[in-house]
């Protein structure tokens, strides 16, 4: 044995890391932290983008905001990670939800900001790509837009509804433009069918 205490990972000792790694100004370089893997927390993002730990939901959402700050996308899998330690954790859907957004300008030079369930900010564009899933049963659209480091966030319904409210037609495709980009949300033939 190397004479060190194995420690199992805890919900206050991740976010006690956090803290402390997280004192600068914006989000905690998590790209450059590759600490090992500790193990899994009960911790589960429901597709409402409500935060759990061991099935009780969170009520205090600086700890949500903290956590969500760590996160971090790796081989489809999401883990919490802090300069020492990676715990992996539980995302039904995408870790956030966009709840609404703001639209400047129009045609190919609109701007389409979105805000996130715990206030991160993200303006559609080639970085922050809209993309909308289709369930194959149901043909229920997914919309998401991709927030940072691969995280996404699942656009609500309501914005979704708003968002098609700006929408066009392009390439045979309706869709809405952002930052110089056109994003398709469902090809035009099926709209002009329903």
């Amino acid at each position: 044995m190397s004479g060190q205490k194995a420690v199992t990972p805890d919900a206050e000792g991740i976010a006690a890391a956090a803290k402390a790694a997280g004192k600068g100004k914006g989000l905690p370089p998590v790209h450059l932290w590759n600490p090992p893997f500790c193990g899994d927390l009960d911790i589960r993002i429901a597709r409402d983008g409500s935060w759990y730990y061991l099935g009780t939901p969170f009520n205090r959402f600086e700890l949500v905001k903290l956590f969500a700050s760590i996160l971090k996308l790796e081989d489809g899998k999401y883990f919490l990670v802090t300069p020492v330690e990676k715990v992996g954790i539980t995302v039904e859907d995408a870790p956030f939800v966009a709840v609404d957004f703001n639209a400047e300008g129009e045609g190919r030079d609109q701007v389409i900001a979105f805000t996130t369930n715990i206030g991160d900010t993200a303006e559609a564009g080639p970085d922050h790509v809209i993309r909308v899933e289709r369930d194959a049963e149901t043909g229920e659209p997914a919309p998401y837009v991709m927030v940072r480091a691969g995280l996404e966030a699942l656009i609500d319904r309501k914005s979704f509804y708003r968002l098609a409210e700006l929408g066009e037609h392009h390439d045979d495709w309706f869709g809405v433009w952002s930052g110089g980009a056109f994003f398709p949300l469902i090809p035009s033939a099926e709209l002009e069918a329903e």
